[in-house]
């Protein structure tokens, strides 16, 4: 996949509303803030451009700097956070959140987030997660990160 539009068109029609929800909040709510949309480990991403965080990702250089992922998978989508993964504080505020807003189990891995039932989507949680943080901040929270 080379394309967001070519990633967005292998998607089965029972995902691609709920995906396409997805993406434009994540388009909606992080663009605004220096994040770039592109296809990032074959998957759908927002990431700091290499033109604005020339240092790129340190396990891979040459790639920018990623921060939010969104996948279609075989039987779910899922949301890669990685502020949720990287921020105690940010982590906690989304568990407790999140009963407020889906009464299904969470279904989580350290910054993926399975979105295994379409129709229960707490989209309204996850446009308030993206809002929490800017590019600067994200990069700020990754160098301190590195630094350990």
């Amino acid at each position: 996949m080379t394309t967001v539009d070519r990633y967005i068109s292998q998607i089965p029609e029972e995902r691609l509303k709920s995906f396409v929800t997805l993406r434009n909040i994540c388009k909606e709510t992080l663009e605004p803030l220096w994040f770039t949309e592109c296809i990032n480990y074959k998957m759908l991403g927002y990431v700091v451009s290499k033109d604005d965080y020339p240092s790129g990702y340190h396990c891979d250089p040459s790639l920018p700097l990623p921060f939010v992922n969104l996948a279609n998978q075989k039987w779910w989508i899922n949301l890669y956070h990685m502020w949720v993964y990287a921020d105690t504080e940010i982590l906690s505020w989304f568990l407790e959140q999140r009963p407020l807003h889906s009464s299904r189990k969470l279904d989580m891995g350290k910054s993926c987030i399975r979105f295994k039932n379409i129709d229960d989507i707490p989209f309204d949680l996850v446009r308030e997660l993206l809002w929490k943080i800017s590019s600067t901040q994200w990069i700020s929270i990754y160098e301190k990160s590195q630094k350990k």
